[in-house]
């Protein structure tokens, strides 16, 4: 079976690939974990978070964005001695405020899947890409995604950290036409 290049490093990567990304979500605490795990994820490997997935869920309260806005210094402290999460004070602090965040665009919007996926205007983008390095690392609407969550008051989600959000959430399908998830996620 043919795979995108990069899922062939480990099982974990394989499963993750072949189950997860790129399949469309709209369950507002999916999104706010893969908004976060993708800020985690800046200037690392996606395995690496990816190891860690199951401890960010534990440590972070399975994501539940009430929770974590009203985490303390005390819990910042807690999260940065956790060694299954990544320990980085501003990826911390900004998982704390982009809760915050949520929880308000949620209030404006009704939900935050409502509010994110007008990036697309609510379909899937279908890419066509030939191999791997014909993929973009942002686009226009990961930009315009990446200026209104600022705007917001979100941290840890440049253009770049918001399009590796949009493909992992399946608002772009960017597996290449090669891999056979690409026509399964299509249809």
């Amino acid at each position: 079976m043919k795979r995108c290049e990069w899922a062939n490093k480990s099982e974990l990567e394989r499963s993750y690939h072949d189950h997860e990304w790129g399949v469309a979500i709209h369950d507002d605490r999916s999104l706010f974990e893969f908004l976060i795990l993708e800020g985690a994820q800046a200037g690392l490997s996606w395995s690496t978070v990816l190891k860690k997935r199951d401890g960010y869920r534990k440590a972070f309260a399975d994501f539940d964005a009430r929770k974590i806005s009203q985490f303390t210094p005390d819990d910042v402290s807690r999260l940065l001695a956790n060694p299954e999460i990544i320990r980085n004070r501003l990826k911390i602090n900004a998982a704390i405020q982009n809760a915050i965040a949520f929880l308000q665009v949620q209030e404006q919007f009704g939900s935050f899947d409502h509010y994110i996926w007008q990036f697309v205007h609510g379909i899937p983008i279908r890419n066509s890409w030939e191999k791997m390095t014909d993929i973009p690392t942002s686009t226009p609407e990961s930009e315009a995604m990446s200026k209104d969550l600022k705007k917001r008051g979100f941290k840890f989600v440049g253009t770049t950290i918001c399009y590796a959000f949009m493909q992992a959430v399946g608002m772009v399908n960017d597996h290449v036409v090669s891999c056979f998830r690409y026509e399964e996620l299509k249809k």
